[in-house]
This record gives structure tokens, C-alpha cells and sequence, in this order.
């Protein structure tokens, strides 16, 4: 694909399955009941427990493993390395012991030893110490592979044991940082034979905490300053859930799908093992039939361990993510296995287009099965629009592909301003018997990204007004539900935002649902470039194995808000070499074997001489040199990190090379402080100064745009004694900060003006206060108590600033366009804190158990205006059919713990979730403070669809 064609694009999903079929279109066949899909929500029931180290647990009959032979070496080695008859003499093995075996540098080693004979069952190797990562193996058999320098683990031995031969280990070590190597003690031992394993169906889990997902355990602690990412400690944990599987589903293909768990995770069927998913943001499934109970209770355990997260940012723990319950006939439609593409004619007049159906059918039976699969087109009114049937012969235990092309002649396309939505509803029949339908939504429009004219949906141009963001929120952490992601979708649009980056992970289903019904685009991210679970990929890392890079296609490649697949994200010490280009192309093959109409990129940070001692490498550097090495010789569009000055050089060098700004601004400031606070990380708002990002982005057509550093505040990827970072142009609450109004000003179209600060100085009479507007107005007039203190033409894509003398009262800024007053702002000293005031987003929720309304608190004066240096202490009661889920201010230096009756308000406001049960009824939301005026509202909660009615306020 040469870098100046059309990249042209079709179709976005939502992956759902149904229990019956089309009735619409009247068939001869029938359908069976026993053989309908089922899809059932596993999130309810779960039993929860936090578990101590492993070192916390005595070893039977231990003993101390010191004596290795170690030798620098890289993971391509693995075959030859782990024969357990390899020959170690000679060949640059050395001698070495435990907690001497040091590295001392970065890279890869392996160190290998022979067990002594243990004739005791359970046996098991406990490391207390390996620097940094450690993939283990015993006999030629990997057993398991272990992230974190910090902290001791087990390696269950027995299923590799070998009785009549020596029992050799050997350990690939991966040092990323610190000296690396096997820096503390191994003992090998037993497990107690009396121990019961959490896994077994016989354990009385009883006085287990019941939760229900999705479900972050880590946000639930109490900060600790000593610790990184978000200072909350990392423990592992127990999840079980108890459930029923009728007689009747025996026979039929079961598999359990899990959207998200953080972060080593390893999965219990009645005691037996399932499998095991190391990576901490992206799907997985398990097949259940094999150990199964049909008409009996049934055990499902998993194990989750956090530790050692793979960055700077928070990344909680625990099934923070939907899991669901699969049963289907043997014969059915692949997991993510429809996929759909388009295209489309006279795109900007009558447009009509030609549809590219794929479905891939799974045939568990031990015979050939042949049938017949019919793909039917639902426009938005359910109405079948067009029809295709195939008959396709599947083999004996594999899968088979039907292609079909379907015709439209009239379609609604999907835009950020119509979001139209079709279905795709597939049905398999046997023999004439309807044995699966399964429905896939998607829609249907065109991109392309031009080197000159930036990005065009539909053929319109659209510029990328993006934000990067991460997965947490105040409260829950990482386990949002789906209707929170729809709040925070829509908060981002509010202020003009049309597109997100993913940063730097795959997101939840729901996001991507957001995207696709709300209108927004979405640059979707790999989180690993490698095999390694290292934060960053090293020369010579393997990266042959890229199931990664396949989930995040296979699920989010039928979404039409996704426009970009994004590999990585400053890779810093590959990106500009030819191992970097190796890999990257390797990647990009694997996506175009399940998606061909998308462009493929990547975040690549610029020319940064003191990172890791490395200059030269950053995107901008190839400019200097007139050549592509890395990353940039290969991928489809240039995403470019910061580096703002070098945007038109390197167009000029490569003016064939579409561009766009992955990653702009990062410019942190907290809301409503307008002085730096060192003591607290405060930043002020003026150092948010978002002019330098946006304007070389906006003033260059080139540019298709660009994505913030963030959208929300996150937390993590700070310094104590702040527990999260103030990048955001919304607070972790989502209320806006100053610089969010400068983001609006310019990406909306309708008049703005925003000036700040607040105006409640007490103690600085006389003495200057310095005054900004951001507003995409002409001109500003700006008015203090009444009196014109200039009128000045606000600079395209700048801002305006007066010094003016503090007196309490009013200051106002007027916007004038052709001379005409179009926009104004209005800013008054307020009185003394005088009255709570409740603010939910909306008043009705869903009874299910998961539905979650945010409560803005708002601080208020007898008069009703908000107080922004309020910080009373507020609490909270929530009586009915619902709980408190958390809470939150947006103050990144809040010790108070997320999950809790109470919070400070921050600079006048504070927020509380309310989450639902399972019951129907009224929910009462009371907030108190001392010496104020309290306020309560009434939720709703209701079983099946809700609207969206306003909220009824207590009378107080």
C-alpha cells in the first residue's frame, strides 16, 4: 500500500450473541430450543479474598538451592537452552550462587541447575527474589513465567517431575533495570499435604466477602506514600463463584470469557486447571465442558495476582471487567468470528455499497458437518434490508470460513454527527434445524488520511481533536461499568472532544460502544511492542508471539469509531533501529491477516537526548538524516509525541508520509489553584498554558490532527505526596478545568469566553491578580466592578491576559464578533460556605447490580454560587436499593481513602457514585456537612430499559 493512497474503511461491532433467531423472514426450518445460543452475564455471586505472599507460607521438608551455572545469552536461545541434556562445560557457563548470581547489566541470562531428589508430593521451587523478570522451566517444560523484582513466588513442580532422572532447572532471567539475576534465596520444598488448595470445590468459602464486577480490590486500600503508581499496596487474591450448568447442556460447547482481569491470572474448574493470561488488558476465554458438572453445582476460581505492574500509571487488580458464560451447540460461530467490511459508492450523493461478510464456524463434532449460514442485514428500525445464504461443509474439529458479499443500495452512513448502526444477524442451519444465530453491529463509512490535507470521514475532512486517556476514575479504579464509560465518553465530547487514543491498552467493550453510539474516533493501542512483560521493549526481545496485537484486532475491528490500530507507545530504545522495523513489520502482518482497512501506526516520542542516554532515536530525528530506519520506514501514518517546532520540517523531508500528533500538550495544572504549591505538587493553572500544543497542530493542514495528554486526570505517573497525575483538562472527577474551556473554545463552533481565576482573594486587596480569558471570539472586553479595563483581539488559537488590582466584586468578559457582543462570562466574590448541593448526572438507574450515576457536591454560598476555596469535610448516606461505590474530589494530593462515607471537597466540589443493586425502588442520596445547609436527592432504580428523566431534589 503506497503511503498516498485512499485508505479506505468499513464497518465497527458490537460482539453480542442472541438466544433466538430472526423471526422476520419466514423459513421451511426450524428452531431447536435446546441447541439456542446462551450468553448469560457472570458478574453476580462472586466470593472474594486477599491472599498473603507465598513466603508467608512454610515449605515442608525445604532445601536451600544455591549452586547455579549462568551465561549471558537472549530468549531466541530457548530451544537449546532448556534441553535438559544440554552440555554446560565449557561454552561460557559460569559458576555462580544464589544472591550472588548478578547480572550486572540489562539484558537476558540463563542460569540452570539440578534438583536433588524429593520423593513428597507438591513440590514446589519458591524464588524469594529474581531481578527483574523470570520465565521458569523444569525438564524442557516452561511452568511459569514471573514479573517483579519485589517480591518471592512459587513454581509449582510435579507436572514436569521426573522420577527416574535428574530434575534440571533453568531460568531465563530478564534484567531491565537494577542488576539483575537470581539475587535471593530458591528452596525447593513441599506444599503440606493438608493444605487446601483455594481452587478445590471442597473449600468452605462461606465467610468470603461477596462482590459483584466488575471489581477492582486495589483501590479499596489505604495510601502509602512509599509506594509507586498511585501509592496503593498490590496484594494477590481469590475470586470463586458457585454455579449451575443443567443436564441438558452436556454435549455442547461451554467456554467462559473473560474481558479484562489485572493481571496474572490463573483459572480453577472444580479444583482442575483451566489456564492461565498473563496480560492484564485484553480478553481471553477458557473452555469449560471438560470439567464440568451437568446438573450440579459447579466451582469456578481464579486467581489474580497485580504485582508488579508494567508502568508508571495505577493499574489496580482484580476481574475489573465483564465476564460471561458461553454454551452453544458444537457447531457455531467463532468467538469474534464475524467480521465485516464495505465498499462505498457515491459516498457525498445517494451512497450505495457493496458489503464483505466473513464468518468463521467452529465444528466440535468428531464428524463433517455441513450447513447452511444466512446473513441477514438489520437497518436501525430492525428491519431486514438485504439477505445472503451459504452452504459450507466444516470439517471434524476445525473451522471453516464463509465468505459472502451482500449488496446495498441505499445506506446510512455512520459520522460523528449521525451515528448509524446496523446489525448483522447470523444463522447456522443443520439439516433444516436453526442450531446459532449470533449479532454483530456495525456501521458503515470510509476514512483516509492524506498527506496534505490531514484526515477525511466520509470524504469531509475532519480534524482530530482528540485526548489520550486512561482506564481509572475516582472510586472504582479500573472497574468501570458500562454505563460509566458512556459518562465519560460524553464529558469528552462535550468540550468538542471527536476522538480518543487509547493509552496505552486496549479498552473495555463498553468504550468502544460509547465511540460507536455517541460519535467519537478512536486510535486504538497495543500495550506491548514484544513478548516481554518489561514496561519497555529491549533489543532482542522476542516478539514471534503476538496474540496481543490478534485480541485487540479480532475485538475491535468491526467498530466503525476505530480509524487507527496504534502499536505501541515510546518505545524509545527500538523505535529508530532496524530491530524496530523487524518487529513493527512482524505486527503489522498480524493485523492485516483479521483487518486490511485500517492504517497502522504508532506513539513515538521525539529526539530526547537524556532518556536512557540514547539520542537520535525520537521521530523527529530522521528529519536530521534525511532517512527511515525504525519504525517510521514501514508504518502507515507518522504519530508524532511533542517535538511541535519540527511538524514542517519533517513533512518537508517526508512529504509523502501522512501525520498526526498521537500525543500534544502535556501540561499539568489542578483546578482551581492558581499558585504553585511544592508541598503538595500543586501546579497552577497558568502553567496549563494549552496555546503551544493545539495552535502548530491546528495551523498546519498537514496535521490530521491530535490527541492531549489527557483527557482525565489519572492516577499514578507522579511524585509523593500526590497519588495521581494532573495532566488532564478534567480533574479525575471530571470537572473541567480551566484549560478544558480553552480545548472548547476552539473545537466547538458556538461563541465561548472563560476567564480566570476566581475571584475570592481575601487579604491581596490592591495587590495585582492576573487575569486570562481563552475564548474564539474577535475580541474581549474585559469589565472589573463595572469599569472597562481594555478591549484587546484575541490571538487564532491563543489567549489574553491583564494585570488587574484585587478588589471583591465582579469581573466580566464580554466577546464581540464583527463588533457584535456574542459571548460573555461573569465571575462574583462569593460569600462564606452556607449549603451543600446534590448534582446527579441522572436520576434514573438500571437494576442490575452494576448501573452507576456520578453525584457532583457542590459547595454553595447563601446565594447559590458555588465557593471555590471550600474544602468542608462532607459524608454521605445512601438508603434504598443502592450503595456507595466510592468517591472523589480531584485533589491529586487526597490521602482519603476512594471507597469510603466521606470526602473533602476540593476547591468547592467533590463527587459520590451510586451504584445499584439488583432491587427495584427508590434511592436516597443525603450529604452533610458541619455548619451547612445539607441536600438530598432521589434515584430511581428500575429493571429493564430506563430513560432519562430529571432528577427529583428533596425539599430542605
Amino acid at each position: 500500500m503506497k503511503r498516498r493512497d485512499f485508505l479506505h474503511v468499513a464497518m465497527g461491532s458490537m460482539a453480542l450473541s442472541t438466544l433466538a433467531g430472526c423471526s422476520q423472514e419466514p423459513r421451511t426450518e426450524t428452531w431447536c430450543p435446546r441447541c439456542a445460543r446462551r450468553r448469560e452475564l457472570f458478574d453476580a455471586g462472586w466470593k472474594f479474598q486477599l491472599i498473603d505472599t507465598p513466603a508467608s507460607e512454610s515449605l515442608e521438608n525445604p532445601i536451600a538451592i544455591q549452586d547455579w551455572l549462568w551465561k549471558p545469552g537472549f530468549p531466541d536461545q530457548t530451544t537449546t537452552m532448556i534441553n535438559p541434556d544440554l552440555d554446560t562445560k565449557g561454552g561460557g557457563w559460569k559458576a555462580t550462587q544464589t544472591g550472588i548470581a548478578q547480572i550486572q547489566q540489562l539484558g537476558y541470562a540463563w542460569f540452570r541447575t539440578t534438583l536433588p531428589p524429593c520423593k513428597h508430593p507438591n513440590r514446589v521451587l519458591r524464588f524469594n527474589h529474581v531481578d527483574a523478570n523470570g520465565t521458569i522451566y523444569l525438564n524442557g517444560k516452561k511452568l511459569r513465567y514471573h514479573q517483579g523484582w519485589n517480591y518471592a513466588f512459587d513454581v509449582p513442580l510435579d507436572s514436569a517431575w521426573r522420577t527416574d532422572q535428574a530434575n534440571v532447572v533453568v531460568v531465563l532471567v530478564h534484567n531491565t533495570l537494577g542488576i539483575g539475576g537470581l539475587t535471593g534465596p530458591v528452596t525447593l520444598g513441599c506444599w503440606p499435604e493438608h493444605r487446601t488448595s483455594f481452587s478445590s470445590p471442597k473449600l468452605d468459602d462461606r465467610r468470603w466477602r461477596q462482590v459483584h464486577l466488575p471489581h477492582d480490590y486495589v483501590i479499596e486500600g489505604r495510601y502509602n506514600l512509599q509506594l509507586p503508581n498511585g501509592a496503593l499496596p498490590l496484594y494477590p487474591a481469590w475470586y470463586r463463584k458457585h454455579f449451575h450448568l443443567e443436564k441438558s447442556d452436556q454435549g455442547r460447547a461451554i467456554w467462559i470469557t473473560f474481558d479484562g482481569v489485572y493481571k496474572f491470572t490463573k483459572v480453577y474448574l472444580n479444583g482442575h486447571y483451566l489456564g492461565g493470561h498473563d496480560g492484564g488488558y485484553t480478553p481471553f476465554r477458557l473452555e469449560l465442558a471438560k470439567y464440568a458438572h451437568f446438573g450440579g453445582d459447579n466451582v469456578l476460581a481464579v486467581h489474580v495476582d497485580p504485582r508488579c505492574p508494567q508502568h508508571g500509571w495505577y493499574e489496580g487488580g482484580g476481574l475489573y471487567r465483564h465476564v460471561w458464560l458461553n454454551v452453544a451447540d458444537p457447531l457455531h460461530v467463532a468467538p469474534w468470528g464475524v467480521y465485516v467490511t464495505s465498499t462505498v459508492h457515491n459516498v457525498q450523493n445517494n451512497p450505495w455499497a457493496e458489503l464483505s461478510i466473513q464468518t468463521n464456524l467452529v465444528n466440535g463434532y468428531n464428524r463433517d458437518q455441513t450447513c447452511r449460514v444466512v446473513s441477514n442485514i438489520l437497518d436501525s428500525s430492525n428491519s431486514i434490508v438485504a439477505t445472503q445464504s451459504n452452504v459450507l461443509t466444516v470439517p471434524a474439529g476445525q473451522t471453516a470460513l464463509c465468505p459472502q458479499t451482500v449488496t446495498l443500495q441505499e445506506v446510512l452512513l455512520w459520522s460523528l454527527e449521525a451515528r448509524n448502526l446496523y446489525q448483522l444477524v447470523t444463522e447456522v442451519y443443520c439439516d433444516g434445524v436453526l442450531i446459532d444465530t449470533h449479532t454483530q453491529r456495525f456501521g458503515i463509512r470510509t476514512i483516509r488520511f492524506d498527506v496534505n490535507n490531514g484526515f477525511f470521514l466520509n470524504e469531509r475532512r475532519v480534524e482530530l481533536q482528540g485526548t489520550c486517556n486512561h482506564q481509572d476514575f475516582v472510586g472504582v479504579g479500573i472497574a468501570a461499568p458500562d454505563s460509566l464509560w458512556y459518562w465519560r465518553v460524553r464529558k469528552l465530547k462535550e468540550l468538542g472532544c471527536n476522538a480518543i487514543r487509547c493509552s496505552h491498552n486496549l479498552m473495555a467493550p463498553a468504550f468502544y460502544d460509547a465511540c460507536d453510539h455517541l460519535g467519537l474516533l478512536v486510535m486504538d493501542e497495543n500495550r506491548r511492542l514484544s513478548d516481554s512483560f518489561a514496561a519497555k521493549t529491549s533489543v532482542g526481545d522476542g516478539y514471534t508471539n503476538a496474540w496481543h496485537v490478534d485480541e485487540m484486532v479480532l475485538q475491535d475491528r468491526n467498530h466503525p469509531c476505530v480509524i487507527m490500530w496504534s502499536l505501541c507507545n515510546e518505545e524509545n530504545s527500538v523505535q529508530d533501529t532496524k530491530y524496530g522495523k523487524k518487529v513493527f513489520t512482524f505486527l503489522m502482518n498480524s493485523i492485516r491477516r483479521y483487518d486490511h482497512t485500517r492504517p497502522i501506526t504508532c506513539a513515538m516520542n521525539p529526539n530526547w537526548p537524556t532518556w536512557a542516554g540514547t539520542p537520535n532515536n525520537g521521530w523527529n530525528a530522521a528529519a536530521n538524516f534525511k532517512r527511515l530506519r525504525g519504525f517510521e520506514a514501514v508504518e502507515n501514518l507518522q504519530g508524532c509525541n511533542y517535538g511541535s517546532r519540527d511538524y514542517e520540517r519533517w513533512h518537508t523531508a517526508f512529504p509523502d508520509h501522512p501525520m498526526f500528533a498521537s500525543e500534544m500538550g502535556n501540561n499539568a495544572s489542578v483546578r482551581g489553584i492558581y499558585q504553585n504549591d511544592p508541598s503538595k505538587g500543586y501546579v497552577n493553572a497558568y502553567a496549563g498554558d494549552p496555546d503551544g500544543a493545539w495552535r502548530p497542530v491546528a495551523a498546519h493542514r498537514f496535521m490530521a490532527g491530535g490527541f492531549v495528554w489527557t483527557g482525565f486526570d489519572y492516577r499514578g505517573g507522579c511524585l509523593a505526596p500526590d497519588i495521581s497525575a494532573s495532566f488532564g483538562i478534567l480533574d479525575m472527577c471530571g470537572f473541567p478545568k480551566d484549560n478544558a474551556l480553552y480545548y472548547k473554545a476552539w473545537w466547538k463552533q458556538e461563541p465561548l469566553v472563560h476567564i480566570f481565576p476566581h475571584w475570592n482573594w481575601p487579604g491581596r486587596e490592591g495587590k495585582i491578580i492576573e487575569v486570562w480569558c481563552y475564548s474564539n471570539c474577535d475580541e474581549i472586553e474585559l469589565l472589573v466592578n463595572g469599569i472597562n479595563v481594555g478591549r484587546k483581539h484575541m490571538p487564532r488559537f491563543g489567549h489574553l491576559q491583564w494585570e488587574v488590582p484585587y478588589a471583591p466584586g465582579a469581573i466580566a468578559g464580554i466577546g464581540y464578533k464583527n463588533g457584535v457582543m456574542v459571548a460573555s462570562h461573569v465571575i462574583q466574590t462569593t460569600g462564606e460556605p452556607a449549603a451543600l448541593r446534590l448534582l446527579p448526572d441522572r436520576a434514573i438507574l438500571k437494576a442490575d447490580g452494576e448501573d452507576i450515576v456520578p453525584i457532583a457536591v457542590a459547595v454553595v454560598d447563601a446565594a447559590g454560587r458555588l465557593v471555590p476555596t471550600a474544602q468542608n469535610k462532607v459524608t454521605f448516606s445512601v438508603t434504598g436499593p443502592g450503595v456507595n461505590a466510592g468517591v472523589g474530589n480531584g485533589d491529586p494530593c487526597c490521602h482519603e481513602p476512594n471507597q469510603a462515607d466521606y470526602r473533602s471537597a476540593f476547591n468547592g466540589l467533590c463527587m459520590v457514585l451510586v451504584r445499584a443493586t439488583n432491587q427495584s425502588g427508590k434511592i436516597l442520596v443525603e450529604a452533610r456537612a458541619a455548619a451547612l445547609r445539607p441536600d438530598g436527592v432521589v434515584i430511581d432504580s428500575r429493571r429493564g430499559k430506563i430513560g432519562r428523566p430529571r432528577s427529583k431534589r428533596l425539599s430542605r
